[in-house]
This record gives structure tokens, C-alpha cells and sequence, in this order.
């Protein structure tokens, strides 16, 4: 098999995707813009071959490497990012090379608009915020007549909490639409609630091979624009009510041969689009959770979901029985010119001593959305999680 892995070398553990297919005899090609001699000597071990270019936005370099692959290697098999950034572009490349395996490039929308998601969220079952695309600003006002404020404006099409805005009032919605649009923006009624995922592996048939929960402090758009603390932690005992939800969304999207994260709310009030506690859709995306959440659902599980992922690529199955063992989590603090916490880390060490696993300091470029200072930890109760992620942030 010939499996051509679209910027391995970032995030900084995707080299761990590479290594799981390599286990399993696969010929990993890699292509990525950064100089050889800059790449992991982990990731170097695990590739047969790396091809650099100068742009990955340039598609005439990108279609240049693949055909380099080709002709040198023979028909690939597979071509993935498994970075939201590059999906789209992912599913150009194998439509121009006739990759079968893996999302049309003709259904992208599907999985990367917000307001064609809400389609398939209803043919899953799922109720999902009011909507409307952002044209006018006398639409706009229209829009907040019937729903009220606040509303939610973000990009259509658009990475994490990038360009999300939260909109309070008249004077603030008159404000967003004095700059034009650089790209298609949505419009949603505010939802109240708490949010939360549902992740896992799926084969080819859209059974689900692997799944996991996690629930949030707040969402990610307050953490970058209100510079909260951002954490997680998983669930060790999915819901039944969870697990169901998730089963109809991943049959709605053909979620087929993916590792996926899909978002969704709990209401934590009644509202118009549902009463307390009911459950509704946000978002999918198509590829693994971002930031520390695979290595979690490891510490979680006891397993190498990277493997995993490998496995299902190779035998559309996966070897190893699924145990959650732990509810793991992460806490995301921010510097002192932010906050003054109660506990320091150093205390924080001592207190949970038996129970943390990493600590780590975040580059500016992932502490907008994250945290200066990171602090990943397990339990075996989800109650010692929820203490340890109070103290962590009071």
C-alpha cells in the first residue's frame, strides 16, 4: 500500500500516524514544506520517502509531488492530512489521481460548511441553532428580530474559533458589518448550553470501531476571545443517550474510514430550540480532535490510537479491545498578566502528585486558543477530575 501523509511533521504528533502505518507494512510517503534536515528523526524513520515543496498553498506543487510518487512508487492507495486546514485540498489531489479511498472532493462541502452540516444533523435527528448567511446588515437585523441577541457570527467555512464573534447588540452587529467580508459568514442564534464531543474511528461500512467523549469548560470561541481558561476531560461511561446521537450523525455524514470529532451542546436551559438538557448539533469535523486530545484518549484507554487509526486504514478493523479506564483531561492556565490563581503548579504537583502526567509550556502561536501553561492529568473517577480541574482554575 502506498499512503501519501500530507504534512506529518505538523502538528508535531502526527509522526505518531506514520509510525502506525509503517507497524503495518504500509510505504509512507510524505510531502510538507519544511527543509529534511528540519524533520524529526522520529518522523524520518517512519517514511520512505519526503517530498518538499516551497507552498503547500501552491496546488501546482502539490500535484507536481504526487505525480512524482506515482510514477516512482505506482498507484497510491491513500492521500491524508488529517488536518482540517488540507482536507479540501486532501480531496482535490485524490480526485485528480483517481484515490478512491477517502472523502469526494464534490461532497467537501458536506463535511466543512456549517450550514450544509445542519442538513445532515437533521437527517441524524439532531435539532441544530437557527441560522441564516450573513449578506446585509438589514438582513442581519432581520435575522436577530426573529431570534434575538446574542448571535454567533463566524465563517462558513473555517478552522477552530478563527474569526468567531460573538455579537451582543444593535450597536455591535452595525460595528461587524462596517468592514466587508473576506469570506461566506454564518449567522446562529446564541445557544446556552455545555459543550461536549463525541470522537472515535469508523470503518468503511460507518461502524464505529473506537469512541470516546469529552466534555468542555466553555467553548472554544469564549476561550480565544475572552482568553479563558480552556480544559477538557473525558468521560469514562459514554451515555446511553450520547452513544445514539453519535451512532445516527456518523450514519447522516457516511462517516466512513475516518477518525472524527464532532461537536455538539447540552442545553443547560430551556430555550426555543429545545428544553434543558437536550442535545444539540454544532459541528463536525472530519479528523482527529486537535490539540493534546489523541494523546488523552491514550492515556485515557491504555492504547496507541494512532495504531488504531493505522489498523482501521489497513484492516478496517482495529486489534485491540477498547477499555476507558481513566478520565483523562487537560487544563490550559493563563500566564500571570492574566490571572492569579489560587493554587501555583508547584502545589498543584504536590496535591496530585500521583496523577499528572504532563506539564508543558505552549508557544504563542497555540496559547491564544490553549493556555500559556498546560497540565495534562488521569483518574479512575471523574469526580477527582472535576475536583483537580476546579482547583486548577480557581
Amino acid at each position: 500500500m502506498n499512503f501519501i501523509f500530507i504534512s506529518p511533521n505538523f502538528p508535531e504528533n502526527y509522526w505518531l500516524f506514520c509510525q502506525g502505518l509503517k507497524n503495518n507494512g504500509v510505504n509512507v510517503l510524505a510531502i510538507s514544506d519544511a527543509p529534511y534536515e528540519e524533520l524529526s528523526s522520529e518522523l524520518k524513520n517512519v517514511i520512505q520517502e519526503y517530498y518538499k515543496v516551497s507552498n503547500m498553498e501552491n496546488y501546482d506543487e502539490m500535484l507536481r509531488a504526487v505525480a512524482f510518487f506515482t510514477f516512482k512508487y505506482g498507484k497510491i492507495d491513500w492521500i491524508e492530512s488529517n488536518n482540517e486546514y488540507w482536507l479540501r485540498q486532501d480531496a482535490k489531489l485524490r480526485k485528480d489521481f483517481n484515490v478512491t479511498n477517502g472523502f469526494c472532493y464534490e461532497h467537501m462541502d458536506e463535511y466543512q460548511c456549517k450550514s450544509k452540516m445542519k442538513e445532515a444533523f437533521r437527517r441524524a435527528n439532531v435539532a441544530t441553532a437557527r441560522y441564516r448567511i450573513a449578506t446585509t446588515l438589514e438582513d442581519a437585523i432581520e435575522f436577530t428580530q426573529e431570534v434575538g441577541f446574542p448571535i454567533v457570527i463566524k465563517p462558513d467555512i473555517g478552522v477552530g474559533a478563527n474569526d468567531t464573534h460573538k455579537i451582543n447588540n444593535l450597536q455591535e452587529l452595525k460595528q461587524c458589518f462596517m468592514t466587508p467580508f473576506e469570506t461566506t459568514m454564518i449567522m446562529e442564534e446564541f445557544v446556552k448550553g455545555t459543550c461536549f464531543s463525541f470522537d472515535g474511528l469508523t470503518n468503511s461500512n460507518c461502524e464505529l470501531l473506537f469512541t470516546t467523549s469529552h466534555c468542555y469548560l466553555d467553548s472554544l470561541m469564549d476561550v480565544v476571545n475572552e482568553q479563558k481558561e480552556s480544559g477538557c476531560y473525558s468521560l469514562i461511561d459514554i451515555p446511553k443517550e450520547i452513544m445514539e446521537i453519535g451512532e445516527r450523525t456518523v450514519k447522516a455524514f457516511k462517516t466512513k474510514s475516518r477518525f472524527f470529532h464532532f461537536e455538539f451542546f447540552r442545553l443547560s436551559e430551556d430555550q426555543a430550540i429545545g428544553k434543558k438538557g437536550d442535545i444539540v448539533g454544532l459541528e463536525v469535523n472530519m479528523r482527529p480532535p486537535g490539540g493534546f486530545l489523541p494523546d488523552m484518549i491514550n492515556y485515557a484507554c491504555n492504547c496507541n490510537v494512532y495504531q488504531l487509526w493505522a489498523d482501521m486504514i489497513c484492516y478496517d478493523q482495529i486489534k485491540q479491545k477498547q477499555i476507558r479506564s481513566y478520565s483523562s483531561g487537560f487544563i490550559g492556565r493563563r500566564g500571570r498578566d492574566h490571572h492569579v490563581y489560587q493554587y501555583s503548579i508547584a502545589e498543584l504537583k504536590v496535591k496530585y502528585s500521583d496523577s499528572i502526567i504532563m506539564i508543558q509550556r505552549l508557544p504563542q502561536v497555540l496559547s491564544t486558543a490553549m493556555g500559556d501553561e498546560v497540565i495534562i492529568a488521569r483518574f479512575e473517577k471523574e469526580d477527582k477530575m472535576l475536583e483537580f480541574m476546579h482547583d486548577a482554575v480557581r
